[in-house]
């Protein structure tokens, strides 16, 4: 039987056209791309409101020559230094200086406040001494001597009580915290006055720390 006859346009056709026109049938299934924030880096999530906001603030408030660094440094001392000071007399652990800052610090503080020490009237008695021995007087010059003897003597033997009992205690209350130092730091705070002293004292004198 004789077939039909196959026109020669379509054995001859081109392949790639014949690929052109399917790949033209073939209907758009790619998403829109997501929107995303002119100022975000590619291949990135754009950022939260918020988040965009402090980073622009971060940007703005850069100095950008060496006279605005320096000034912004010496602000911030500033900032720093007033919020020290304001520790020191409040006793706010989040800006004490290092030396002071610490649970071990603060009862040590605490321990030499709540007692009286002969090592925080030196200065007083110091002067009376003095005053004393400048006098043209023999019988007060060697009082004045003895009693110098007799203060010098007091103190030792109240620092030494001190760093034993002190040291007990801090065995008992922190075995596992660092100690070092803490023994030195609270008899450098018996010889100033009360008063005086810094941070301020927490704590009434008799009161248990």
């Amino acid at each position: 039987m004789r077939g039909h006859p196959v026109p020669l346009g379509f054995v001859f056709r081109s392949r790639a056209k014949t690929e052109k026109a399917a790949a033209d049938q073939t209907p758009v299934t790619a998403s829109s791309p997501q929107s995303r924030d002119p100022q975000a880096p590619k291949g990135r999530p754009t950022p939260k409101r918020s988040v965009a906001q402090s980073q622009r603030r971060s940007i703005a408030n850069t100095p950008t020559t060496r006279k605005e660094a320096s000034k912004r440094s010496r602000e911030e001392r500033r900032t720093a230094l007033e919020r020290q000071r304001q520790a020191l007399a409040s006793g706010d652990e989040r800006y004490l200086p290092a030396r002071d800052k610490g649970p071990v610090r603060r009862f040590a503080r605490n321990y030499v406040d709540s007692r009286f020490h002969i090592a925080e009237f030196f200065l007083p008695m110091a002067v009376v001494i003095l005053v004393l021995s400048m006098v043209r007087v023999p019988a007060l010059q060697n009082v004045s001597l003895l009693l110098w003897l007799f203060v010098i003597v007091m103190i030792v033997v109240d620092s030494i009580v001190l760093v034993f009992r002190l040291k007990k205690e801090l065995r008992t209350r922190f075995a596992d915290e660092p100690k070092r130092g803490a023994v030195a730091y609270a008899l450098m705070r018996t010889l100033q006055m009360r008063r005086l002293r810094l941070p301020k004292p927490q704590v009434k004198r008799g009161e248990r720390p």
